[in-house]
């Protein structure tokens, strides 16, 4: 398996809160795994700022908002430590 930057929550009988709770639903309703998404999104954060990458989703994978910006806060959350 390759290394992940960031990898998404585990899973636990506690139901998420904050943005991974988002990561239900960004699954069923584009139907790939979370981990490419926050791949992607890590690499973008590389040369972007959080709004151009919740731009790009949105533009580039027909992302709704609130699903680019849970993806971005979570993963700039866990790169920033």
């Amino acid at each position: 398996m390759p290394e992940h930057r960031v990898t998404p929550p585990s899973p636990s009988a506690e139901k998420p809160k904050g943005p991974a709770s988002y990561f239900p639903s960004i699954e069923k309703t584009y139907g790939r795994p979370i981990q490419e998404w926050l791949d992607l999104v890590a690499d973008q954060l590389d040369t972007k700022k959080h709004m151009e990458v919740v731009q790009y989703l949105k533009a580039e994978h027909g992302l709704g908002h609130g699903h680019a910006q849970a993806l971005v806060g979570y993963t700039k959350a866990q790169l920033d430590g």
